[in-house]
């Protein structure tokens, strides 16, 4: 096959799982230099890619019928040499099979009958491993390799500079990220509360992120900034990214200081770290070890495996990663 013109990447959603896309994006562009490389994303996500480096154009999914029917026709307009669909969905399906393309990349592990959409399939592995590691086997199998693992967003010096206005009078802060879309992946918000009390008693100011659901937790946590619901995509990436430590539940802003490298201390509790966790931070994650944890329900009484991450625990994890930053700082030779 003769490089392709034009690669359309599907991808819709949610946020963690278009971080984890970037790195198979900065692949891409680096494989053809000068391919036109589109993205079919979710339309409240699709502003986090504008102006992207590596990409032309994001194309907005609205959730509609209508929305599902325009975008079906746009992108079998544009005429695609390669689409890659890393959602692996009845949707994503239908629309990679809607692209007319006669290269259609997908995983054979598809679920909802996805994978009769591809013309290609990439093989499952014997044993599950992270999403990214998921993604970069897509990639490897088009030919463009696995690395190295760029993780490139698109927020700009003026995003920086917002940033920077919103925060300066802080001194030191830390991002909560209290929400998240399962109630059970849910640290309890009296702890948040109580971490918030620690950080503050030991010189660290407390600012809050998230969308709606954050917004109504906020006031619980008496942050010394709430900027719950009130952050685009690209001004919340600038603010996890001056942070000296990052406290969130399994959720997009997580996803986005483990791409960061920001310190991240993330208390888990249904949910699989080391699939779904922050991509090759070990150091963030805690999990109380209960016969229940990672059991994958969105629904639970009693949370047990969440409360018994306490506050304190959280704090020391997170004064661990910043004291082992600090020692490494101090080594560095000067010049």
């Amino acid at each position: 096959m003769s490089d392709p013109a034009r690669i359309l990447i599907i991808k819709p959603s949610a946020l963690g799982d278009v971080v984890h896309t970037l790195p198979v994006l900065r692949l891409l562009r680096k494989r053809f230099p000068s391919a036109t490389i589109d993205w079919v994303i979710s339309a409240p996500l699709a502003p986090l890619l504008e102006g992207h480096p590596d990409l032309q154009d994001p194309i907005p999914l609205h959730r509609s019928p209508a929305g599902f029917v325009s975008v079906a026709r746009e992108i079998r307009r544009r005429g695609y040499d390669l689409v890659l669909d890393l959602q692996g969905l009845l949707r994503s399906g239908v629309l990679a099979r809607a692209t007319g393309s006669a290269t259609r990349v997908g995983f054979a592990a598809a679920r909802e009958f996805a994978s009769l959409a591809y013309t290609h399939k990439v093989p499952p592995q014997l044993h599950p491993r992270h999403a990214v590691e998921r993604y970069l086997d897509m990639a490897e199998f088009i030919g463009c390799g696995r690395g190295p693992v760029e993780f490139v967003f698109a927020s700009t010096a003026a995003d920086h500079e917002w940033a920077k206005t919103q925060t300066h009078s802080l001194g030191k802060f830390a991002v909560l990220a209290p929400g998240t879309n399962w109630p059970s992946k849910r640290w309890p918000i009296e702890h948040f509360a109580q971490l918030a009390q620690i950080l503050r008693e030991r010189g660290i100011s407390v600012v809050v992120v998230g969308s709606s659901d954050a917004l109504e937790l906020a006031p619980q946590i008496k942050p010394d900034l709430n900027l719950a619901a009130r952050t685009s995509l690209k001004q919340l990436v600038e603010i996890i990214g001056l942070a000296e430590v990052v406290v969130a539940n399994d959720s997009g802003p997580m996803h986005i200081a483990a791409a960061l490298g920001t310190p991240l201390v993330v208390p888990f509790g249904p949910t699989n770290p080391t699939l779904t966790g922050p991509y090759l931070r070990p150091e963030s994650v805690l999990q109380f070890p209960l016969p229940c944890s990672g059991c994958l329900s969105r629904k639970c009484s009693h949370l047990t495996c969440l409360r018994r991450i306490a506050p304190q625990i959280v704090a020391d994890s997170a004064a661990r990663q910043l004291l082992q930053i600090a020692s490494i700082h101090a080594t560095e030779p000067t010049v």
